[in-house]
């Protein structure tokens, strides 16, 4: 066996995506069709077919609505960590509505799944230049890592001056950053999860698995139970740009996923993190 690497899922519903957030309002989601219980239920059978364990990154607003679904999680031996309460990005808070969203996430996962949660990923990679407090009020909340920063230039998120590796934000705290793992090729960073690794090539992706591997490194890998599912609703207002990035390719995400988890080895993030704090 090599490097064990990161498998995370973000569990959100379809509609909780940052390509809709100017088109579907908050106050409209409790009246859309739900569909995250059995998107992730596929998920979750297909990581037993493949005898994998993963993070499951999981907003506050769903584990409220679903705890049987955040009970099967737990039981079936994945970790749970937070997401955040309702995908609202960490640049948008301050520090205190930042703790508070964290603690009211925390307590609501905690109470459906009955497992600590010591691990968060802000919702679209949302930890960046413009939040230096952030990564203070993971530590001072009990937080044992971050795997929140997403080590490009993109026009959606990124930062791209983070270290590519797991690093240590602060200097008086043992909080681990993880960033998602993304390829570096003739001098350029290429993201390789979610959307990413639906759209191109599944070879991209192995690519910088093997290429961080290679550095002695594991790989963290990310994406979402929606992505597995053609037949969720379209929404016909979005925007040309945000309905092509989300729906392309949603049939071809399952088949891709179950080869990407044979071709590499895969664990829990926070089996990684507690190996980074004693590096």
């Amino acid at each position: 066996m090599g490097v064990i690497n990161g498998l995370s899922v973000d569990i959100e519903e379809w509609f909780q995506v940052g390509a809709f957030e100017r088109t579907i309002a908050r106050a409209d989601w409790d009246a859309l069709e739900s569909r995250v219980a059995h998107n992730t239920a596929t998920v979750l059978d297909l990581f037993a077919e493949a005898g994998v364990k993963a993070t499951f990154f999981t907003l506050g607003w769903v584990a409220q609505r679903q705890p049987a679904l955040i009970r099967r999680i737990v039981a079936e031996g994945h970790e749970l960590a937070s997401h955040g309460w309702d995908h609202a990005r960490v640049f948008t808070l301050d520090a205190t509505t930042f703790r508070d969203d964290l603690r009211r996430t925390r307590a609501a996962l905690e109470d459906a799944g009955g497992a600590r949660v010591t691990g968060y990923r802000a919702p679209s990679f949302s930890i960046d230049a413009r939040t230096p407090w952030a990564h203070r009020v993971l530590a001072e909340e009990g937080y044992a890592y971050s795997s929140s920063v997403a080590p490009i230039a993109h026009d959606h998120y990124g930062w791209r001056e983070s270290p590519r590796y797991a690093w240590r934000p602060l200097g008086d705290a043992p909080l681990i950053e993880l960033p998602v793992t993304v390829a570096e090729l003739a001098g350029r960073r290429l993201a390789t999860g979610g959307g990413f690794f639906r759209l191109l090539p599944a070879a991209l992706t192995d690519f910088a698995v093997r290429q961080v591997n290679g550095a002695g490194q594991p790989a963290i890998f990310y994406f979402h139970p929606w992505e597995v599912d053609p037949d969720q609703p379209r929404v016909a207002d979005a925007p040309l740009r945000s309905r092509v990035r989300h729906y392309s390719r949603l049939g071809a995400m399952a088949g891709k996923l179950r080869g990407l988890v044979r071709r590499h080895d895969w664990g829990r993030i926070d089996a990684i993190a507690a190996r980074e704090t004693t590096r």
